[in-house]
């Protein structure tokens, strides 16, 4: 078998920031899926499950309540390998396009007070593994080291 298309980024190279991962289309419209890579993969720690749980939380919510872009929301979800996120859009775009709303989620996680969205056992299957103050410590993190400092570095998967 062939290897799928995120196989083939060197992630030896990667550097946290906002990348195209691919485009498709269904049926009639495209969907633009982004790498919002947070840790600089195999060369940081990976983020633990339970700030990855709350950033899940807080950016679904904050992202599907955005007057702009909510209806263009398909997904927003971890990695696997819990070095970020990733997020699907209605629509063809590039990381430029996307980079304002990608700083104004991180910058509401970073500045979020209160109970999670969605963090209670009737709402959510493991509403106890959530961490909300390593969240914004990443969020903050990730808007400094990548997203405030956004190059074609941050922006381009590397060669």
């Amino acid at each position: 078998m062939e290897k799928i298309a995120s196989f083939t980024i060197d992630h030896l190279k990667l550097l946290p920031g906002v990348y195209v991962s691919r485009q498709d289309t269904v049926g009639t419209e495209s969907l633009t899926t982004f790498d919002l890579r947070m840790t600089a993969p195999n060369r940081e720690p990976v983020m633990n499950t339970a700030e990855m749980h709350a950033i899940e939380h807080l950016a679904a919510t904050f992202l599907r309540n955005n007057p702009e872009w909510q209806d263009k929301i398909i997904y927003f979800g971890p990695m696997g390998c819990r070095t970020g996120f990733y997020l699907i859009l209605a629509g063809d775009y590039t990381s430029s396009d996307v980079l304002p709303l990608i700083i104004g989620t991180f910058e509401f996680i970073r500045d979020f007070e209160g109970d999670i969205p969605g963090a209670s056992a009737r709402d959510c299957g493991n509403y106890l593994d959530m961490n909300l103050p390593m969240a914004k410590y990443l969020a903050d993190r990730y808007l400094n080291n990548a997203l405030y400092c956004a190059d074609k570095n941050n922006l381009n998967y590397p060669e």
